[in-house]
């Protein structure tokens, strides 16, 4: 039996907006994220994405949201794999689009309004916001600086109800 590595999350929260901004001129944009159903599947080429988005959306355990901007829904700017651990929500993957990551992406923002809405999910489910996640060692101070999250121990990480009521009235304007 092959053993899993967990090598944890790395996606680097580059700018925390309320939207998604362009990179170059500064315009935002209205987003909307929902989770990925059937027609939305062809749009995920494989070679488009580090990780098997296809894998995880064949995972019952698991649901797979979409972030676009509202004017054009067709265009995928980044994903999100999470799991209802029915206290919490664990977050397993979450990744920009090909051409929002770099020194020469084309929008901020779009890691941070993935987590985010992770944390409203949590919310909507009555778990307070919880949210669990595991994160390579070297972005953990990344995360407590960004996300407010709290180190658990080992890989593992976690944002609770205060930090994620702080992300959620940042993103929502709630």
């Amino acid at each position: 039996m092959k053993k899993q590595h967990n090598t944890g999350l790395d996606f680097i929260i580059d700018k925390l907006t309320n939207s998604i901004e362009n990179a170059l001129t500064g315009e935002v944009f209205d987003t909307e994220i929902v989770a990925v159903k059937g027609a939305d599947i062809k749009q995920i080429n494989k070679k488009d994405w580090q990780f098997d988005w296809h894998k995880e959306l064949k995972d019952e355990t698991k649901e797979v949201y979409k972030l676009t901007t509202v004017n054009n829904p067709t265009i995928i700017q980044g994903l999100l794999s999470v799991e209802d651990k029915q206290d919490h929500i664990f977050m397993h993957l979450i990744e920009s689009a090909k051409f929002n990551k770099g020194k020469d992406k084309v929008y901020f923002g779009v890691p941070g309004n993935l987590v985010v809405y992770a944390c409203k999910v949590s919310f909507a489910k009555g778990y307070d916001g919880f949210l669990a996640f595991d994160a390579k060692s070297a972005l953990i101070k990344h995360y407590q600086e960004s996300l407010h999250a709290t180190h658990f121990r080992g890989l593992r990480m976690f944002i609770e109800t205060k930090a994620a009521l702080r992300l959620i009235s940042k993103y929502f304007n709630i």
